[in-house]
């Protein structure tokens, strides 16, 4: 009897994804409990997120020609810049970036280099200027990747635009196509780990700065 089969490494990809983040959250709740705030803290929170982060980047569910795909890659950085600040997501969304370009360089200029790699995903950590509105700080790390992802496409990348076509539509169509998508999972997940939403008048995002 025919039927429709299952795609085990989809389904394995998800678990593994599910798993890593499950694992962020318990190596992160040591420092989330502590008052300390001090640099060996913030280098280990920022270690394992970027670590996480990274991992999660190769478990994607679909990947654009010229880079960029849906992952849950931004996820560990908008949990550790909602819990520590602006200051430490920036941080961990530039080596993030910088991971990135060591994993899967796509690199056509040192402006686009630094467009694409460290300065979109530092403007991930963005997030935590929001942490009173963690959804809303989502949306803004978010949009800020994707400007950057944006300028760089109509600057390098307009070769790849349709001819006739416009280039900042077919710039932000591209990275719409993967951005909005990747966001609106990071915000479903962001709710799933408890961060979206709070509970007797309270955040449970920790409220630790550096």
């Amino acid at each position: 009897m025919n039927g429709v089969g299952v795609d085990w490494r989809i389904v394995a990809q998800a678990a593994a994804a599910l798993v890593l983040l499950a694992v962020l959250i318990r190596l992160t709740r040591p420092l989330q409990a502590s008052e300390g705030r001090g640099p060996a803290q913030v280098v280990t929170e920022v270690g394992v997120t970027v670590a996480l982060a990274a991992v999660l980047s190769i478990i994607r569910v679909f990947r654009m020609p010229q880079g960029g795909s849906i992952s849950l890659e931004m996820v560990p950085i908008f949990y550790v810049a909602l819990r520590r600040g602006a200051g430490t997501g920036v941080l961990a969304g530039l080596v993030l970036g910088m991971v990135k370009l060591v994993l899967e360089p796509y690199v056509v200029h040192p402006l686009q280099f630094l467009m694409d790699y460290p300065l979109a995903f530092a403007a991930l950590g963005l997030a935590g200027l929001f942490p009173r509105l963690p959804l809303v700080g989502v949306v803004v790390g978010g949009a800020g990747r994707f400007l950057m992802h944006l300028l760089s496409g109509v600057i390098f990348f307009a070769s790849y635009a349709p001819e006739g076509s416009n280039v900042w539509a077919y710039s932000a169509t591209y990275n719409a196509t993967y951005m909005v998508p990747e966001v609106a999972i990071a915000m479903i997940v962001m709710v799933f780990l408890g961060v979206g939403f709070a509970r007797g008048g309270r955040r449970r995002v920790s409220s630790h700065r550096i």
